[in-house]
């Protein structure tokens, strides 16, 4: 399994030991706001435990990866993907809410793109983000990915419909701007 690394990160794979920090962001309402509505314990543990197994690319679980501050190893989110075709993968984030506005998140995001598309066999990375979620939207944008379209009432969140934004960053265009 991948462990990558920028000047300041670490984002290595989801381990047991990390079900403390998981289980506060899935419960954070500012975290999960435009992600899931409040679920119980269980529910998080199962998404918790279906990230735990091996994963290596063109596997069908998502790849969980836990972002740390290289020097004092504090987690600060997660990143990851999971393949929705052979070559074709869903990113998705969550960092805490004091890790926000740090740049954690690109600076990971760009380590993760540069993992997919340099080894991962991936040809096209996509983002589904819950209209109004402007910055998940902004730090997508900022690292490459395109608005491609937006599906109307597509997403039922806190007793109500949703549009959903979906982006999308191809490898080429990627690796034009970053090789």
């Amino acid at each position: 399994m991948p462990v990558l690394t920028t000047s300041r990160l670490t984002c290595s794979p989801l381990q047991e030991s990390d079900w403390p920090f998981f289980l506060a962001l899935q419960q954070d309402p500012d975290v999960m706001r435009f992600v899931a509505q409040d679920r119980p314990v269980t529910a998080i543990r199962e998404a918790f435990d279906s990230r735990l197994p091996l994963w290596s690319p063109g596997s069908a679980r998502w790849l969980c990866l836990v972002v740390r501050d290289t020097a004092t190893q504090i987690p600060l989110g997660v990143t990851g993907y999971i393949h929705r075709e052979a070559d074709c993968a869903e990113v998705g984030f969550l960092f805490a809410p004091t890790a926000q506005g740090k740049g954690y998140g690109f600076e990971s995001l760009q380590a993760l793109c540069d993992y997919a598309f340099q080894h991962g066999g991936i040809r096209r990375l996509t983002a589904t983000v819950t209209a109004g979620n402007i910055a998940s939207r902004r730090l997508l944008e900022k690292a490459g990915f395109h608005l491609e379209g937006e599906l109307r009432e597509s997403y039922f969140l806190a007793g109500r419909w949703h549009n959903d934004w979906l982006l999308g960053l191809l490898k080429h265009e990627y690796l034009d701007n970053h090789c």
